[in-house]
């Protein structure tokens, strides 16, 4: 068994990578970049190595930094989590060449996976059915469209060096080809270094079911089921369960039996994921399941196969990166009950899901039976702008698929996380949505029913009532009695809104704390009105100020020009993501500051719409 293990990455992951070794007896060795010096991951190894500055292309996707620190620190292997440098074969060949044990598959599978279009040609050839698409190589615009049109729309344009649901875009009409291409690869070629794109068939009932496999230095493939990512937003998955709803046995082996020849036929070891696409608006059938791409590392949604396997896939993998066989025959493996995960990620739903920022003042996540937490975060750090906003994933198991369902909601009504905003109201949402309820749900359900997810829910008028009577109670006259008939109506600023209460008592000077709401996910901060105004929330007068620290890669409007409500202004590129800010009623673009290529900080004025006046 491997004695020291450097885990290249950080967040969540790398704590879990972290927990598993320190239980096999493994010294663990982190490394962090400016921003994580104070970090979880840090925090939870044996020792950590500095490796520069807080921008991951200075850091944490240096390999030569990555290989110095493990053996500057000792290390005998190095675990790459998953992102950065989880799927570089050159990295994995690097960490070889060092004398290292890279805890991964081959580089050449790597490579052969990689690109998704000549993974889709291999496969092919190995038996295993893939979707109809475009895969040459010939990147012209005009032969693109021209693609498109011959594969009939709907289409799916994505990156063929793509992942995370980066550098895709889908297309329903040919007068939207162009700007979705070109979108496309500015993302791609910015995420991956790689423009390519192939064009496939999109699905309209599409879901999303993955196969966990595994592979070992001695030939041996297991797969360890399914699990269904079908609940996605702008191509990222929000909650993934295992098993798949509505999967029988029968499809099951099909599918499974796909993804170990997948797995076979590029000679793999360690762990991967075969993801299919599956047409279900007949439900789930071998014949209508097609694969899409492998993810030649770990996935985010690992733990939902652990719950209901009873396995630790990190073991796994530590155990054949040592050289070890399987620890498990296919025969041994079996499905106990059902599993859900939920990413809870540092965004404001209400606010077109913009990443939030900041100090996690408050951090609390709920418990539960059959309940667990994977986090790379505490209360009183720092969510920064320079990675992932994923704070946590929270998991729930039970005997059955409702059961781990109001589980997981219940895990979810139960945390709270101030000021930094979560989407933790909006996941409670879709948790209760009829079809995913139902185990109906496609890939297409946030984007139709997305908007009413993302309302953001009111406090109940008891909650809001006891947090004034809390608020109220040190200053209430003498003699003061809950029960007592006099009554008053006291104003207060609820999250930026002035609210009015009606309260037992006369009361007397007003006072100057304000308290905490934690409610159904969602954390309000309730506190007493000023007559002056002073803590009035925004007044609409049409600035339009930077949610975060970016990059402007596109203005699209100019001085003067007059706009609709809900017309793109600009596109602000941050935490590795296109934002587009929009104006915020029809107007007049009265000031514009926004520059393509600038570089911007947290609510820097970009522009200001004035409105229309009659």
């Amino acid at each position: 068994m491997i004695k020291s293990l450097l885990i290249a990455n950080r967040g969540e992951i790398a704590c879990r990578v972290i927990r598993t070794a320190r239980r096999l007896g493994i010294r663990t060795i982190a490394v962090y970049s400016d921003a994580d010096a104070n970090a979880l991951h840090v925090r939870s190894a044996d020792e950590a190595v500095h490796i520069g500055p807080s921008a991951a292309r200075e850091s944490y996707l240096v390999g030569e930094k990555i290989i110095a620190a493990a053996k500057q620190s000792g290390a005998e292997a190095i675990h790459p989590g998953y992102g950065f440098l989880s799927e570089n074969a050159a990295f994995a060949e690097a960490v070889l060449d060092a004398g290292l044990v890279w805890v991964g598959p081959k580089p050449a599978s790597i490579t052969a996976m990689g690109l998704k279009d000549a993974a889709k040609t291999l496969m092919i050839a190995a038996g295993v059915p893939c979707t109809p698409g475009y895969l040459g190589e010939n990147q012209d615009p005009a032969n693109l469209a021209n693609e498109a049109g011959k594969i009939g729309y709907p289409v799916l344009i994505k990156a063929v060096a793509g992942g995370g649901g980066k550098g895709m875009r889908l297309v329903e009409a040919a007068e939207d080809f162009a700007d979705a291409l070109a979108s496309c690869q500015r993302e791609a070629s910015a995420s991956f270094g790689n423009a390519h794109v192939l064009i496939e068939k999109y699905i309209l009932s599409p879901r999303h079911i993955e196969v966990q496999v595994f592979g070992d230095s001695f030939g041996q493939v297991v797969h360890l089921f399914e699990r269904d990512c079908s609940l996605q937003r702008r191509h990222q998955k929000v909650i993934e369960e295992a098993p798949a709803p509505g999967m029988d046995a029968a499809t099951r082996e099909a599918v499974c039996a796909a993804a170990v020849r997948a797995a076979q036929a590029v000679d793999y070891e360690g762990a991967g994921t075969i993801e299919f696409i599956a047409d279900g608006s007949e439900g789930l059938r071998a014949d209508r399941i097609w694969f899409m791409e492998m993810n030649t590392r770990l996935q985010v949604e690992h733990p939902v196969t652990e719950e209901i396997t009873g396995q630790d896939l990190v073991e796994w993998q530590l155990r054949v990166a040592s050289g070890e066989k399987l620890p498990k025959t296919q025969e041994e493996l079996s499905i106990n009950g059902w599993a859900m995960e939920a990413r809870l990620y540092a965004e404001d739903p209400a606010k077109g899901f913009l990443p939030s920022i900041g100090t996690l003042e408050l951090f609390e996540l709920g418990k539960t039976e059959g309940g667990r937490v994977d986090t790379g975060v505490y209360e009183g750090a720092e969510v920064s702008p320079f990675y992932d906003p994923m704070i946590a994933k929270l998991i729930a198991h039970g005997d059955t698929r409702d059961l781990a369902r109001e589980r997981l909601s219940d895990m979810l009504h139960d945390s709270a996380v101030w000021p930094v905003r979560t989407n933790a109201a909006f996941l409670i949402n879709a948790l209760a949505h009829p079809d995913f309820a139902a185990g109906t749900v496609d890939t297409g359900l946030i984007g139709r029913d997305g908007e009413a997810m993302a309302t953001d829910p009111e406090p109940s008028a008891e909650m809001l009532l006891d947090a004034a009577m809390a608020l109220v109670a040190p200053t209430l006259a003498p003699g003061f009695r809950l029960n007592a008939p006099d009554r008053r109506v006291a104003s207060f600023l609820l999250d930026g809104e002035r609210v009015e209460i009606e309260l037992d008592g006369p009361g007397s000077d007003e006072p100057e704390t304000s308290i905490l709401i934690a409610e159904s996910g969602k954390v309000w901060q309730l506190q007493p009105w000023r007559e002056d105004g002073t803590g009035h929330g925004h007044a609409g007068d049409g600035t339009i100020l930077s949610p975060m620290p970016g990059k402007i890669i596109a203005v699209e409007v100019i001085e003067g020009q007059a706009v609709t409500k809900g017309q793109k202004l600009l596109t602000l590129e941050a935490m590795k993501m296109e934002h587009s800010l929009t104006a915020p009623f029809d107007g007049v673009v009265a000031e514009l500051k926004a520059v393509a290529g600038a570089q911007v900080q947290v609510e820097a004025v970009l522009a200001r719409i004035e409105a229309l006046t009659e």
